[in-house]
């Protein structure tokens, strides 16, 4: 099992949610951890548990630069690349300003793309690394007012098993993450945004629709803890020969087994009549 003794961990995304509960997780077992994100204050509870906090907006490039080199002056590279900071854009396709648009892919893509080229040279030099990227079941499956966000997740699926194979030669690993109702900021957001883009006109019964699935699917218990996704992580990290996708949170396996197995046309009645019963 490979030891964590001086790997050096790059998280972005690690104010909140995924990301911080992976930082922790990682800190405990001994890695040495850099967390990235654009509020760098809301770093500042995890620098007394050894957190070693950096300022990057994923968007700017002049920021990415900056935070591969400070670890670069400090530790040589990055061993582990955990590639976590995303958002969901949700409403109508027809509602989404274009603009809106690129920006999910420069966060969700484009912003980690760059980030992974600045910290290949070192791996590929040390003939080892691992390259974690958190994509999601929404990079397998879709919901209606969800393109946008879900073209990023099927772009990075792809994305990660091209970049697999190049990586291949050189020892490093790629590994994607497919998480599915995790607590987070994430579904927070989500409601008040399909609402505010897409709430009036033509697809406001949709936007209805997909609000009362949320509240009913929370209701539940739908959600699963932050800390499953950083366990998962933790178990591929370990792995000799970590497997290439790594599925956690509830309802994962039953979701992909039903789009394994049904036609696109009946996965599309599925959702759109579940959707269409909840009230």
């Amino acid at each position: 099992m490979p030891s964590s003794k001086n790997k050096i961990v790059l998280i972005t995304g690690a104010s909140a949610g995924i990301g911080k509960a992976t930082a922790l997780q990682l800190l405990s077992e001994g890695y040495t951890v850099y967390g990235a994100a654009r509020r760098l204050e809301r770093l500042q509870e995890l620098a007394p548990k050894g957190l070693l906090p950096l300022q990057m907006d994923i968007t700017k490039t002049e920021e990415i630069e900056q935070a591969v080199q400070t670890i670069q002056e400090k530790h040589g590279g990055v061993d582990v690349l955990i590639n976590n900071a995303g958002f969901g854009l949700y409403g109508a396709v027809e509602d989404t300003a274009i603009d809106k648009a690129r920006y999910q892919f420069e966060v969700n893509l484009f912003g980690l793309a760059r980030l992974t080229q600045l910290v290949l040279p070192y791996m590929r030099s040390k003939k080892a690394g691992t390259i974690v990227n958190i994509s999601s079941m929404g990079g397998k499956i879709y919901f209606p007012l969800g393109a946008w966000y879900h073209a990023t997740k099927h772009a990075l699926e792809g994305w990660s098993d091209s970049l697999r194979l190049e990586l291949a030669p050189f020892g490093v690993d790629v590994v994607i993450v497919e998480p599915v109702a995790i607590d987070s900021e994430f579904g927070n957001v989500l409601g008040p945004m399909m609402q505010s883009n897409s709430g009036q006109g033509a697809y406001a019964q949709q936007v209805e629709n997909m609000n009362a699935s949320l509240d009913a699917s929370y209701e539940r218990g739908g959600s699963s803890p932050t800390s499953v996704i950083a366990t998962t992580i933790s178990k591929a990290l370990k792995a000799r020969r970590p497997k290439t996708r790594y599925v956690a949170g509830r309802y994962a396996k039953p979701m992909l087994f039903m789009r394994r197995w049904l036609s696109d046309r009946s996965f599309d009645k599925l959702i759109l009549r579940t959707l269409a019963t909840i009230k």
